[in-house]
């Protein structure tokens, strides 16, 4: 049967775990191409050579020392070199070091160029394989051009006329959005601009727009965030435009590498674990009290963030809250950077507080995953949260997650019913700082009864977040996207 045949999956990203990442849709795309692997099929990833990624660490090998690519009216020569992840699943990296040769991998004045250059660049990679696919799988308003093309440019390709776009929303936030010349270096000006009916976006390229309208299928990246961002209070002015395409639009939570985080395994912290020998958890919680210059205390409840440290997270719930919390008696480790705001008030907070708060304004992933060993309670108070990663790694450490009922975390996290006993977290309704901290009190009362607390710990760590059956789901919407491909509509 056709249904069975393996598929052919292209996945376009910005970044990928471990070449360069900047936010969760590294890790998705570093991680969901190995579960759709271990499924049978045949994936391949392209993403950008920026000046991080080191080419002899990586064993990078040029492929292809020059393809040309088109940018408006003139042809850009870039090379492609090749890495791999998992089980020799192969990694194109488009070179171009006029566009990423640079110290970040976002945040310049030409980002629409730049990304527009790598799409296009990523398709002549494929062509000059000569390999065609079945799926293109675009991620973010990065790659939101491609199904745009797969109708205009790449339409009578024959190498891509079959091929099925799905288009995934990690953040809705960040759209890519762009004045006309845009088009014309994407070679669609003939198109125009797609939205005269939505004020704010009438005189505005929008190319996340773009790739929900265009492509075949799309996802976000939590069942209850697709349904969130058919709302004008998070459809960050799209909620129109995501209604018109509800038929076409699917939820699917992100899984988590359960080969890289396992506390019985991990490389990076200081004693291996499990469910069934949580006591062994007490001395990652020293050891990290300890290497955060804080006093070495078992009893003292210690919560932790990871997080980009912008309002988005919480932070400003964070800012109300912090002086009490702190009388009730925590600690509490921050890790991340953000908004300078933030950085000079924790490190202020800091200061004055110096056996209760440690501050590390950075990322750091081997500090990452002693955080999530060591704690005790794990704070996400998002405004909005798509998915969240944070969380479930959190819960497979047995650190104890206080979210917002939001997104993904919505998804993933319920409330400890002391009556029943059922639940793996403490959650609050509305974005309310005192809600936050009506949260945390509940989370520190059961945290005095240690068996209650083990409980709480155990489920969390027994729930399945692995990229199985993430993977299989996608895999559905991919032949579901072949469907809709078909039909032309």
């Amino acid at each position: 049967m056709q249904c069975e045949q393996p598929l052919k999956v292209l996945i376009l990203a910005a970044e990928i775990v471990p070449f360069a990442k900047v936010g969760g849709l590294a890790d998705v795309v570093g991680a969901l191409p190995k579960a759709l692997q271990a499924l049978g099929h045949d994936v391949r990833l392209i993403m950008p050579r920026y000046r991080q990624v080191d080419t002899e660490r990586f064993q990078l090998k040029t492929i292809f020392d020059s393809v040309s690519v088109r940018m408006g009216s003139f042809q850009v020569p870039v090379s492609v070199c090749e890495g791999e992840i998992g089980d020799h699943i192969p990694v194109y990296m488009i070179d171009a070091p006029r566009y990423f040769d640079r110290e970040n991998i976002y945040g310049y004045t030409d980002d629409g160029e730049r990304f527009i250059l790598f799409c296009r660049a990523a398709l002549e990679a494929v062509r000059t394989l000569n390999w065609s696919p079945d799926i293109v799988h675009c991620n973010d308003w990065h790659t939101g051009i491609v199904p745009n093309w797969m109708h205009t440019v790449y339409h009578t390709d024959p190498l891509f006329a079959n091929a099925a776009t799905v288009y995934t929303i990690h953040n809705l936030a960040y759209q890519g959005i762009f004045g006309y010349r845009i088009l014309e270096v994407a070679g669609v000006a003939t198109g125009g601009f797609l939205y005269p009916q939505i004020t704010e976006l009438a005189n505005v390229v929008d190319i996340m727009g773009r790739g929900i309208l265009f492509s075949d299928a799309i996802t976000t990246v939590s069942e209850r965030y697709s349904q969130e961002i058919l709302t004008p209070t998070f459809g960050e002015k799209l909620d129109h435009l995501l209604r018109s395409r509800r038929d076409r639009l699917f939820g699917v939570l992100n899984g988590v590498d359960y080969q890289e985080a396992n506390p019985a395994t991990d490389r990076y912290i200081h004693t291996h674990y499990d469910a069934d020998s949580l006591d062994k958890r007490a001395e990652n919680k020293a050891f990290l009290q300890e290497y955060a210059h804080l006093p070495v205390q078992e009893n003292v409840p210690l919560l932790a963030m990871i997080s980009r440290l912008t309002d988005q997270k919480g932070l400003d719930l964070i800012a109300r809250v912090i002086q009490p919390l702190l009388t009730q008696g925590v600690q509490f480790i921050i890790l991340g950077i953000g908004d300078q705001h933030y950085h000079e008030l924790l490190q202020n907070l800091a200061a004055r507080h110096p056996e209760q708060i440690a501050i590390f304004l950075t990322f750091n992933t081997e500090l990452a995953q002693r955080i999530y060993a060591g704690s005790d309670m794990f704070l996400m108070p998002s405004r909005f949260e798509p998915c969240g990663l944070s969380q479930m790694i959190a819960m497979r450490y047995g650190s104890v997650p206080i979210v917002r009922h939001v997104g993904g975390l919505a998804d993933t996290v319920q409330e400890y019913n002391t009556l029943t006993g059922e639940g793996n977290g403490f959650v609050f309704a509305n974005y309310d700082a005192w809600e936050l901290f009506a949260a945390i009190v509940r989370a520190l009362c059961v945290y005095r009864f240690k068996d209650a607390w083990h409980e709480i710990q155990k489920r969390g760590m027994a729930a399945d977040h692995s990229w199985y059956a993430s993977a299989k789901r996608y895999v559905e919407i991919y032949r579901d996207s072949l469907e809709f491909h078909k039909s032309g509509k």
